[in-house]
């Protein structure tokens, strides 16, 4: 068995992006970057496990995706590396961060074929510009431009990340702890992505699918003498409410559902629990707005939706237009790619007695195309 692991670091917020999607989520054909990086880390066979930390609200989503360790990250990078150590129990460990995304396997095998020989193997490029620091110009071949991944005795790491210092890298975490590292060559196509601009460094990932990616969402509520009544983020006139945790907006419930599962983030109920007071009389639209924040950050873009209300009452024609308005401008689309739909049920069931109102919604997602930029 291998006396590796390996660390991927995926739970930054990506702040400098300047993009909506994450970095971590832009796809590469119908893979997620983070997943892209750690599948072609594992084909290398160099690994005893695999582990890779997440944003907390990205952790159970990430699971669908493949078997990997998954980690809370922290509020930093070594808060993030700190916690998964404790999953590692081999003697070696690399770490490496999810945005230096064209590692080739030729590099890796440099720097594990230098395993043992230090603490910690820390690959480098040389600078060719003049450097320059306050006013006083500096002997460029001293100066070393520090790459990613790492490779660091794992008890040496851990004990050095102890200190109560925070550390942009192994090594210097290491060093500053009275270790040892070894600088070995870089690879100059190990870009790492930081800004949009970096997005154009690098050519080993190709363009996302074109795959269009449809959910449909079904909900209905019973009616309630007490409360107002929204639909689709409409205040509707009526002497009678739903009877809901939140303010019962059954066509919103509906194209959430539609929307998660477009893009395979599991129901409602597992985002939005009713056993949980916080959503207690909660504004569904600011439920949505979760929903669809969410949804640009891992890399999607919705495309249409589609909302069909069946009900007796109330009426609702004179309502679509600016249902239409509202769920467009938090979806954050044309109005023309929002539909709504009225119909009844002939009077049949709960709905044709008019016990309250039922609604199917469809939506249409496709990944952010990072390519055209």
């Amino acid at each position: 068995m291998s006396n590796l692991s390996l660390i991927l670091l995926a739970a930054g917020s990506s702040s400098r992006f300047e993009l909506p999607v994450k970095k971590q989520w832009l796809r590469v054909e119908d893979k997620p970057l983070w997943q892209f990086v750690a599948n072609k880390c594992e084909e290398t066979k160099h690994f005893s496990k695999i582990i890779i930390t997440a944003a907390q609200d990205e952790l159970e989503y990430m699971k669908n995706y493949a078997d990997y360790v998954y980690i809370q990250g922290g509020a930093t990078r070594q808060e993030s590396l700190k916690n998964a150590l404790r999953e590692v129990e081999t003697e070696y460990v690399l770490v490496s961060d999810i945005a230096r995304s064209c590692i080739s396997e030729q590099f890796l095998n440099t720097i594990i074929s230098h395993m043992g020989e230090s603490d910690c193997i820390v690959p480098c490029l040389s600078v060719a510009d003049t450097i320059v620091y306050g006013d006083e110009t500096i002997d460029r071949a001293k100066v070393k431009r520090v790459q990613t991944p790492q490779l660091s005795r794992t008890s040496i790491l851990k004990d050095a990340l102890l200190q109560g210092t925070d550390f942009t890298d192994e090594s210097s975490a290491i060093v500053a702890n009275g270790g040892e590292r070894k600088f070995i060559a870089g690879e100059e196509d190990a870009h790492k992505i930081t800004n949009i601009a970096d997005l154009k460094k690098l050519t080993c990932l190709a363009p996302p699918s074109s795959d269009t990616l449809s959910g449909v969402g079904f909900d209905v509520h019973a009616f309630d003498d007490k409360g107002e009544m929204f639909l689709c983020g409409v205040k509707i006139a009526s002497d009678f409410g739903f009877k809901a945790h939140s303010d019962g907006d059954v066509a919103i419930h509906a194209l959430i559902d539609a929307l998660l599962g477009a893009a395979g983030m599991g129901d409602i109920g597992m985002m939005f629990p009713d056993s949980d007071a916080l959503y207690k009389g909660i504004d569904s639209k600011e439920l949505l707005r979760i929903v669809v924040e969410k949804l640009y950050n891992f890399g999607f873009i919705i495309i249409n939706v589609d909302v069909t209300i069946a009900c007796e009452k109330p009426k609702i024609n004179s309502y679509k237009l600016q249902m239409r308005r509202v769920l467009a401008a938090i979806l954050k689309i044309e109005g023309s790619r929002v539909n709504i739909k009225a119909t009844t049920t002939e009077k049949l069931g709960f709905i044709g007695r008019g016990e309250g109102v039922g609604v199917i919604a469809n939506a249409n997602l496709k990944y952010f195309d990072w390519m055209k930029i």
